[in-house]
């Protein structure tokens, strides 16, 4: 059985590309295609994996624009030729679902999103990011995106959500079913400690639909210690919101994390993610959330038990919400023990099954 991923691009090592990283592992053979690759952003297996991309990888600073070069994207996946191979995975929260198979190829498609700037999200970016020429284009360019996306979708043979929040947009925007099986978090890094709630924390990029300006600000109001790990776009405008128990850390490498989470009281995670691998972390490291009760984190937080969910997006919920936290009894034990849900193992096992669906029966081909 000849094997071949696919992902939207290649530039950096987030939540997205450790579910490639695991993919990759189940077929250690199978080449990866995607959009553009910058190979000193990505993890040493990745690195030692064929990756083959598209045309714009020779665009200019196609490695820091490809989001600008969609709809080229779009139409480079289409000249992806895989037609000598038996099943197709892609991981897509983009253009990857869009290569085009024979009709005897099986194409699986790890769905982490569909578009949310195309989607759910067009008109906050259309007001808030958009300028000049850009937001003239955007309307008619994003029109033809739609309808790429919702088309690209019916190349797919099986669709799999990444959360239950990502199944309801996959039944809404592509009128598809799917699969949930939720990414593969290495809870393994992260232990409980004897030396937590020395502070609150905020841990991720620091981008504007994140809402950390909420955590912020609330902790300003209490007066809380607040630790703001990550850098991004929102970093300076955050800073001059914070007041004098907000500390910034900036990013924080991999060895450090660890022990950020386990001192820590509680993660704040005022934003709605596709899904969150950082409330997962926190958990195995056996610290409470407190969460906006949107999105992901409705599959990973179960509240009152490993965390707290509020439901406006406001200073004044996300301060009640501490208040309540504060209040709670938390076993970290038990938190860890539900972070245990996620571990990779269970990932490959049933991405795997649902990869080769009726083809692990005609092969032979299995798990073992």
């Amino acid at each position: 059985m000849r094997v071949a991923l696919v992902h939207d691009w290649l530039v950096t090592m987030g939540g997205a590309e450790r579910v490639l990283e695991e993919m990759a592992r189940l077929f250690p053979e199978a080449p990866i295609y995607t959009g553009v690759v910058n190979r000193a952003r990505l993890s040493p297996f990745l690195q030692s994996r064929t990756i083959i991309p598209t045309f714009v990888q020779s665009f200019p600073r196609a490695e820091r624009w490809y989001n600008r070069y969609l709809p080229f994207l779009m139409y480079g996946m289409e000249q992806f030729d895989l037609s000598g191979y038996d099943l197709v995975i892609s991981s897509s929260a983009a253009v990857a679902k869009g290569v085009v198979t024979r009709a005897e190829t099986r194409h699986v498609s790890y769905v982490h999103t569909p578009m949310r700037y195309a989607w759910d999200l067009y008109h906050e970016y259309h007001q808030r990011e958009a300028r000049g020429i850009s937001k003239k284009l955007m309307g008619p360019v994003f029109h033809y995106m739609r309808l790429w996306d919702r088309l690209s979708a019916d190349r797919v043979d099986q669709l799999v959500a990444n959360s239950t929040a990502v199944q309801r947009r996959i039944q809404k925007h592509y009128r598809r079913d799917s699969e949930v099986i939720f990414p593969p978090v290495d809870v393994d890094r992260f232990h409980p400690s004897n030396d937590a709630g020395r502070y609150y924390l905020v841990l991720s990029r620091l981008v504007s639909y994140k809402r950390f300006d909420l955590a912020v600000e609330a902790c300003n109001c209490l007066k809380l210690p607040l630790v703001v790990a990550g850098d991004g776009p929102e970093r300076r405008a955050l800073e001059k919101l914070a007041g004098p128990t907000v500390r910034f850390a900036g990013r924080v490498e991999d060895h450090e994390l660890a022990d950020m989470m386990g001192q820590a009281k509680a993660l704040l995670f005022p934003g709605e993610e596709d899904f969150g691998i950082t409330p997962v972390e926190m958990q195995a490291a056996g610290r409470p959330v407190i969460a906006y009760g949107r999105g992901g984190v409705l599959d990973t937080v179960v509240h009152g038990e490993t965390g707290w969910l509020f439901s406006e997006q406001t200073v004044d919920a996300l301060v009640s919400a501490i208040q309540a936290a504060d209040q709670m009894s938390w076993d970290a034990q038990a938190i860890r023990a539900h972070a245990e849900n996620f571990r990779p193992e269970i990932f490959r096992e049933r991405f795997y099954r649902a990869a080769l669906g009726p083809l692990g029966a005609v092969s032979g081909f299995g798990l073992e």
